[in-house]
């Protein structure tokens, strides 16, 4: 009910703010498990997303924007459930399958579900290759992935900003894939495969530039690096 109400009162508020333009809305099942893979340019894309979206989403966020005290805290942990955010850690490793299955607990309820494949905000714009969850997560539930490009996101709330500028701001959604001819998710080729195809339909509508590697921080230490190093070889 409160991500009901959350869009029925910001919605048409962001559409004036972002002076958005809305394509291919219809290509969002109105009902049903659906997963939502959109490129990454700006901390404002999730809310772009499940507000201008034909339902509403749910995306995974940083379980610290529901841990604050005071007003501040009840500020935020009420903004951000209202438009659908799941507190969850974040990290590689456990912590990162912990996110899968918790998006996959919200496919098995029936709902909507945003996922970015580049794992984080490009900061150069260029469209970075995608991880494998999103492929995992189709292949598991058995679901269709909406393809998603998000434009001017970025002038909106520029990587490292903390406040909001008025741009103008699109959003298109492209036609459901099916992304079971790859194979299985326990398949590591059917994974990438499958993840290579969600990229080339962003890509295709986003018109963003190709990156050839992952859109990582540099490693932390030499175990990072091999571990990175072991996963893109898997993942060929």
């Amino acid at each position: 009910m409160l991500k009901h109400v959350s869009r029925m009162v910001l919605g048409p508020i962001a559409r004036v703010l972002f002076r958005a333009t809305i394509v291919g809305r219809k290509n969002v099942p109105r009902s049903g498990p659906v997963i939502l893979a959109s490129n990454h340019l700006s901390f404002i894309d999730s809310v772009v997303i499940t507000l201008f979206a034909r339902r509403p989403v749910s995306f995974l966020a940083k379980d610290s924007y529901f841990t604050g005290s005071g007003i501040k805290g009840l500020i935020s942990r009420t903004f951000f459930r209202g438009i659908g955010a799941i507190p969850v850690s974040r990290g590689a490793g456990q912590a990162a399958q912990q996110a899968l299955d918790a998006g996959l607990g919200l496919l098995k309820d029936g709902e909507a579900f945003a996922i970015y494949p580049e794992g984080t905000r490009s900061r150069d714009g260029r469209l970075y290759r995608g991880k494998t969850g999103v492929a995992w997560l189709a292949l598991t539930a058995g679901v269709p992935v909406v393809p998603v490009a998000l434009h001017g996101t970025n002038k909106v709330q520029p990587v490292g900003s903390s406040g909001i500028r008025p741009a103008k701001v699109t959003i298109q959604f492209g036609k459901p894939l099916n992304l079971s001819k790859h194979g299985k998710a326990d398949s590591g080729r059917a994974r990438r495969h499958a993840t290579d195809e969600v990229m080339g339909a962003i890509a295709a509508m986003s018109g963003q530039e190709r990156a050839d590697g992952y859109n990582e921080p540099p490693a932390k230490n030499f175990v990072e690096k091999v571990r990175r190093t072991f996963r893109s070889r898997a993942e060929l």
